[in-house]
């Protein structure tokens, strides 16, 4: 009985912690979904940094690529405050970089 009560209390702390995230999202000012899409660009920024200090010249198609990742990371920070990617800033820069030095190159090819 003890147990069930535990557990009762257990998911109930759950969804108040969920709740009270989601409220702070939207005190922030910003939707769920963008916050999660924020997510889900920091880590494609993590590989995209990774890639752009390994790889100096890239094939035609990995440009193609590289540039439509980093449209998307773009997007998804300008949905946020800057005080949440304060930490990656740099990384973010570096790739930008990368992505205006390739739109150039590509651009001169043309």
């Amino acid at each position: 009985m003890i147990v069930l009560i535990l557990i009762y209390v257990l998911i109930v702390l759950i969804f108040a912690l969920i709740l009270f995230a989601i409220a702070q999202i939207k005190v922030a000012g910003m939707k769920v979904k963008d916050f999660w899409g924020f997510i889900e660009a920091n880590q494609i920024l993590d590989k995209l940094y990774r890639f752009a200090k390994k790889y100096e010249r890239l094939t035609p198609q990995e440009q193609l690529i590289f540039l439509s990742e980093a449209e998307k990371v773009f997007t998804a920070f300008d949905k946020v405050p800057n005080m949440l990617w304060e930490e990656e800033y740099q990384k973010y820069m570096d790739v930008l970089d990368k992505y205006k030095n390739i739109k150039v190159v590509r651009w001169s090819q043309n």
